[in-house]
């Protein structure tokens, strides 16, 4: 009796481990699909680039340099070889740059009224909202991982794994400022 007892208690403690051990296994890989998400989203806001450039392209002559930057930026995030976080911070300069570009827009009417540029940024608002999407299921899974590698009994396997805490998405300061309408109207 005894005996069998010992092996019940180790059947389910055996059960415990395995389901916490696949447990964490599972929020690190949603983790990496999150940002997986993120990173197509921002292949399809790069694959818009060229577009919406060229489109601008025919009407903007004093831009250069802002278009310029963007073409830059869209062929240093098409590299194979970065990052995460180098991809991350190239989307936050993109993002910037972007801005800028939809800001001077409105010093040419023509722009606006053609139809492909008006399309385009139809395009580009779902894109950036598609990405907003993706950046917060990606923080939410992040949220979760890293819940499950902080608490007990997660955190005794999370060590053995070399799990560690991963960072959420945070928004730069510059753009958690409040938007000035007079500054968009005068610039």
């Amino acid at each position: 009796m005894i005996i069998a007892g010992i092996i019940i208690l180790v059947l389910i403690l055996a059960f415990i481990c395995i389901s916490i051990y696949n447990s964490l296994i599972a929020k690190k890989n949603e983790t990496d699909n999150a940002f997986a998400a993120i990173d197509a989203m921002l292949k399809k806001r790069f694959d818009l680039l060229p577009n919406l450039v060229e489109t601008v392209k025919r009407y903007m002559q004093y831009e250069g340099d802002l278009l310029t930057k963007v073409v830059a930026l869209r062929s240093r995030a098409s590299s194979p070889h970065l990052s995460n976080d180098e991809k991350l911070k190239i989307d936050q300069e993109l993002s910037h740059e972007v801005k800028g570009l939809m800001v001077n827009v409105e010093n040419y009417p023509n722009l606006k009224a053609d139809q492909s540029f008006a399309n385009l940024q139809t395009t580009w608002t779902e894109s950036e909202e598609q990405i907003a999407a993706a950046r917060r299921n990606y923080n939410a899974a992040i949220t979760d991982y890293n819940n499950a590698i902080m608490m007990f009994p997660g955190s005794i396997f999370a060590g053995m794994l070399n799990y560690t805490v991963k960072p959420v998405l945070t928004i730069p300061e510059a753009e958690r400022s409040n938007i000035s309408a007079k500054d968009l109207f005068n610039s």
